[in-house]
């Protein structure tokens, strides 16, 4: 039997069915496992705590799959899961809004290391830990299935996969060849996804409904739009009526796909001025130019993976908040994220809390902002609640 026993007092996290195993909590491992295996976990008085795969080369060590003793980690496990996950999604599938939205999302579905997205006719699996590797044949396989969807592309390249012992792998897992960009329609507006090449699995679904609140506050407005990527957010603001968008990203690639996003959406050219560039240096020449918006969005990339970054991390969102917060007219409006798992939601609160103080300007938050249904977050993993957002409203 391969197994797991835990040091003593080590099990708690376990019994609040936290799926995480770090290699310090381990008293010692009983048989050979290999990575990947699925082991028994046992307390050091030896009573039963879960099944997990496991990982030899990661700080976390084993993740649970399951907390009863009398489960089967096989196939029909697996399948089981990506039908109840894939139910979840049922009511943004048949409402016809969208056809991109994310159908597992990892541990907060049950399925450590694995998540599947759907862009249009096409199944996007990232998988991030040992055990989904394991399991990869079988969950494309299944996936295709309880979908119906054939097109299966594998964008296993995320930083963690280092933390696995695992070299990334990027391509089709079908024998259908993926196109350049796969078209998806999200509430009335199109966009291309890269699926080879784009941020994360080729867009950034977890926006979605934050891309929607924009369009809601954008007539009229003047919009500047940091860290634009694709130009969600910035054909969000345009087909809300805003008067103008400013929007800057480091990526020449992706300042000509917002272009291109302009244009498949029909949404005039001249109400948007696309930059190349720094966001931070183009704020602080902002700043000395006297221009000013009504509405900023800041969605930077992930400053702080973990929380060993949190301190630089925290200077970096500052920076980029009290920029922000000097360019905004009177009564002007935040929309401001952050996607690091080492900072948490009370940390980043803070942050931008010290922003306003230091930039001199009376700042309330009106809204706490989230990643959409299809990225539910378990109870006892908060870890799944990665993307943090606050809508402030400058007086």
């Amino acid at each position: 039997m391969r197994r797991l026993v835990l040091k003593a007092g080590r099990e708690k996290s376990l019994q609040r069915r936290h799926p995480w195993i770090y290699t310090g909590a381990v008293e010692r491992i009983e048989g050979e496992p290999q990575s990947g295996d699925t082991v028994e976990v046992r307390s050091s008085q030896g009573g039963f705590l879960a099944w997990a795969a496991y990982s030899p080369q990661s700080q976390i060590c084993a993740r649970a799959w399951d907390w009863r003793e009398g489960a089967r980690i096989d196939a029909d496990f697996l399948a089981t899961r990506l039908r109840r996950a894939f139910a979840r999604r049922e009511a943004l599938t048949s409402s016809g809004t969208t056809s991109a939205l994310r159908l597992v999302h990892g541990e907060s579905d049950g399925l450590p290391g694995i998540v599947v997205d759907r862009f249009a006719d096409w199944l996007v699996l990232q998988l991030s830990s040992a055990g989904a590797w394991r399991w990869r044949d079988d969950i494309a396989a299944l996936a295709a299935d309880i979908t119906g969807i054939a097109n299966v592309f594998e964008r296993s390249d995320a930083d963690v996969l280092a933390l696995e012992g695992m070299a990334p792998r990027v391509g089709e897992v079908t024998s259908s060849a993926a196109p350049p960009h796969v078209g998806i329609e999200e509430s009335g507006l199109k966009f291309e996804v890269d699926l080879r090449h784009g941020h994360k699995t080729g867009f950034y679904l977890d926006q979605r409904d934050n891309r929607a609140l924009l369009r809601s506050h954008a007539q009229g407005r003047e919009v500047l739009d940091c860290f634009c990527y694709s130009g969600g957010f910035t054909v969000s603001a345009l087909a809300g009526g805003a008067a103008r968008v400013t929007a800057i990203d480091s990526s020449k690639d992706a300042i000509e796909a917002a272009r291109r996003h302009l244009r498949a959406n029909e949404l005039a050219e001249e109400r948007a001025e696309l930059l190349e560039g720094d966001v931070f240096a183009l704020l602080r020449k902002f700043r000395d130019q006297a221009r000013k918006f009504d509405v900023i969005v800041l969605d930077p990339p992930k400053f702080a993976p973990t929380a060993a970054h949190a301190e630089r991390a925290a200077r970096a969102y500052k920076d980029i908040n009290l920029w922000a917060l000097k360019l905004l007219r009177p009564g002007g409006t935040l929309f401001t994220f952050s996607c690091s798992g080492g900072v948490s939601r009370e940390l980043f609160q803070k942050i931008v809390a010290g922003a306003a103080i230091d930039a001199g300007v009376e700042t309330r938050v009106v809204r706490h902002l989230n990643a959409g249904v299809d990225h539910p977050v378990s109870l006892a993993f908060p870890e799944g609640e990665y993307l943090k957002g606050l809508l402030c409203q400058v007086d």
